[in-house]
């Protein structure tokens, strides 16, 4: 007997068997139309994109699978194809969805030999993907009713759709392996690579992959063998390419993971959403990111772990790098170091000079006092020292601001006030600072207040616009906001001035350093207390860039300052952005004067003045010493002495230096000038004494206590 004529023969049996009860035993199946099953594809993952839609982040979210997106049949690899087509359905291309020959065979050996062999074709199976009523239930087979059904499906499905359809959704819903469904994140997870460059040997292990995706390697190996023979793979590319797909159980990939903290917070945000289009550029976040990583890497012996940079367009605001961590090597890689808030070091100095300067209470050419200091703070005594423990005695304010000299600034802080300072700062958008009282004391010019690091950017590139401020962008679809003025366009242009003045910083950090840069920068250095925290922050013509280096948990640096610690990265990030772009200086506006003035040490330069505030002549003299309360000392106790006669007994109030022109008010109360010692006869009880001058605004203020001899302690 002709040994193919039994085949032959079920065959035909399976043909007949098809055409005489699979119509007449079923309800007509309706299958989807191809566009509806597409737009209902759902991939496992919400995607961050980059401005111009590029891929920055995948964020999972579903537990249950891993599927990418959806890939169009010319978009995969045509080996990749054709060894699923051989493996699955040899002739697929020739049947109408049911493949009579394979069902003849499946049928011959059932009855000739007890054993069950596959008959289901590539559209059996998608039929079955597309309709779970027609897969069978979980751990057992499908009844001969159930195949019948799919039988039919397959055939309805084959003349609604086209093969390269069919093939194409097949691809892509199909399971490969564990949670791995669908083509893309086959190739991507399990083999590091985009569909179209999969080659014969990956080829027919994904294949091999198919029949039972939880399979155990070595069967998985065999199968793939028998696939890849006609092709003359080579074991060993087989092997490469298995060793490669059973390696990687975690179902990670090669997925892009540039911003994911950005990706949590905007995709988390916004439920059912599978992709948002961010104001990211992903060539500069990859460049900020690789930067930080590196200036990292040469100060680790520092004890220096985790970084931040952000970096923002002046004029939209458009956050185009957010790069929240150092990565693998961080020590809290969760920590999203952009909005964490830290101490802020002195990067908060240039806006309490600029309110100093608006409110005509200084300029950039006044004289300060940069010699020991002691204020009284809560009963103790508060000694503020710089950097390297050293005082320069008289310097201006530019000076001071740009080598960021710590006791002037504590003194311009007692002469705005630290209320006033405080309004200012949450103007600027500082959004967690405690408003009421004099909660943070003579430090907060030195950082004391907790801010985050886009908070600072936005901050600075508000002094970058003129004074204006405008809240930054993450997307693309986000509405603008009002702006608001925050500082006049002539105080913005005396501080970036100063910010940009090499010489002015060179008395602490010298002529050549990070910040100094080949087109005009204005730029900021802080380092908070024990060295937990170290920034810089500063702004070009275009943009404004913004870095924190330090430790997520709060330990401190070793021997790290601002031109050691984050200026590094700083100058990489802003030299990148102008590689091939200028940066001008900003034109002075109109309410300034430029007068050349010169010092008791004999230098002269030339300095901007808000006009009404230059000098009658060109020399200064004389430093500017903010008038303060001597005495009494604040929050100070003072105790009646029942030995003195109570109307003997004084409290004097002095103000250094006296100055004829401001007042002592007590309790609210008016007690005439300030010019003189004034003695005040005490009472018991708590008391608030102001000093202020001829506009009625408070130049200092102190709070104590008087107390009865008599009274029990």
């Amino acid at each position: 007997m002709n040994p193919r004529r039994p085949c032959a023969w079920a065959a035909v049996a399976g043909a007949l068997l098809v055409a005489s009860t699979t119509w007449a035993a079923f309800a007509a199946w309706s299958p989807p139309a191809r566009s509806v099953v597409v737009a209902e594809y759902r991939p496992s993952d919400a995607i961050l994109e980059a401005r111009d839609g590029r891929p920055l982040q995948h964020v999972r979210i579903d537990p249950t699978r891993r599927r990418l997106a959806w890939t169009p049949l010319g978009e995969i690899s045509p080996a990749l194809v054709r060894a699923v087509v051989e493996s699955e359905d040899r002739r697929f291309y020739e049947h109408a969805g049911v493949d009579p020959w394979a069902l003849g065979a499946a049928a011959w050996q059932r009855l000739s030999s007890g054993a069950r062999r596959g008959a289901s074709t590539i559209t059996m199976q998608l039929a079955a993907l597309l309709d779970e009523d027609l897969r069978p239930a979980h751990g057992r087979r499908r009844s001969v009713r159930e195949k019948l059904r799919q039988m039919q499906a397959a055939i309805t499905l084959d003349a609604a759709w086209g093969k390269d359809q069919i093939l194409e959704a097949y691809l892509n819903l199909a399971p490969f392996r564990g949670e791995v469904e669908g083509v893309r994140a086959a190739a991507e997870v399990l083999l590091e690579k985009s569909p179209h460059g999969i080659d014969a040997a990956e080829a027919a292990l994904l294949a091999a992959l198919l029949p039972a995706p939880s399979a155990p390697p070595e069967v998985v190996r065999r199968r793939a063998r028998r696939l890849a023979s006609p092709t003359h793979v080579a074991d060993a590319d087989l092997d490469r390419a298995a060793r490669r797909v059973f390696a990687r159980p975690d179902g990670r990939g090669p997925t892009p993971r540039l911003a994911p903290h950005l990706a949590r917070r905007l995709l988390g945000s916004r439920p059912g959403v599978r992709a948002v289009r961010s104001t990211v550029d992903a060539d500069l976040q990859r460049h900020a990111s690789r930067a930080l990583q590196r200036e990292l890497a040469s100060i680790r012996h520092s004890n220096v772990r985790d970084g931040a940079v952000v970096v923002l367009d002046n004029a939209s605001g458009d956050v185009l790098a957010y790069v929240a961590s150092s990565g693998a090597h961080a020590t809290a890689r969760h920590v999203d170091g952009v909005r964490a808030r830290r101490q802020a070091g002195s990067t908060l100095k240039p806006f309490l000079y600029a309110l100093a300067i608006e409110r005509r209470l200084l300029t950039a050419a006044s004289l300060l006092d940069d010699s020991p200091l002691e204020v009284p703070v809560g009963g103790a005594v508060y000694r503020p020292r710089n950097y390297d423990d050293g005082f320069r005695g008289t310097v201006t304010l530019r000076t001071a601001l740009a080598s960021s000299l710590n006791v002037p600034a504590v003194r311009t802080q007692r002469l705005v006030g630290e209320p006033a300072f405080v309004d200012r700062l949450a103007a600027l958008g500082f959004t967690d600072l405690v408003t009421t009282g004099d909660h943070y004391g003579p430090s907060l010019t030195l950082g004391t207040a907790e801010v985050s690091l886009i908070e600072l950017a936005n901050a600075y590139r508000s002094l970058a616009r003129g004074g204006v401020r405008s809240p930054v962008r993450l997307t693309d679809d986000t509405e603008s906001e009002t702006e608001r003025r925050v500082f006049s366009p002539e105080t913005s242009f005396v501080v970036a001035s100063i910010l940009s003045d090499r010489e002015a910083r060179s008395a602490t950090f010298g002529l050549e350093n990070a910040l100094a840069t080949r087109f005009w920068t204005a730029v900021k250095t802080g380092t908070s207390k024990e060295m937990r925290d170290n920034w810089c922050v500063g702004f070009s013509e275009r943009y404004t860039v913004a870095v924190w280096v330090g430790n997520s948990s709060g330990e401190p640096m070793h021997h790290v300052s601002g031109i050691t610690g984050a200026a590094p990265t700083w100058l990489a990030v802003m030299s990148h952005l102008h590689r091939d772009l200028p940066s001008n200086a900003p034109r002075p506006p109109a309410g300034l004067v430029e007068r050349p003035v010169s010092f008791p040490d004999g230098r002269r330069r030339p300095e901007w003045f808000l006009r009404g505030t230059e000098p009658a002549t060109p020399r200064i003299e004389r430093a500017h010493t903010p008038t303060r309360i001597r005495s009494p000392v604040d929050q100070a106790l003072h105790v009646l002495d029942p030995n003195i006669p109570s109307a003997r007994e004084r409290i004097a109030l002095v103000a250094e230096p006296a100055d004829p022109t401001l007042s002592w008010r007590m309790n609210g109360t008016p007690l005439g000038s300030a010019g003189a010692p004034l003695l005040w006869p005490p009472r018991a009880g708590r008391h608030d004494l102001v000093l202020e001058d001829t506009a009625g605004d408070v130049v200092d203020r102190v709070e104590f206590r008087v107390r009865s001899g008599g009274d029990v302690y």
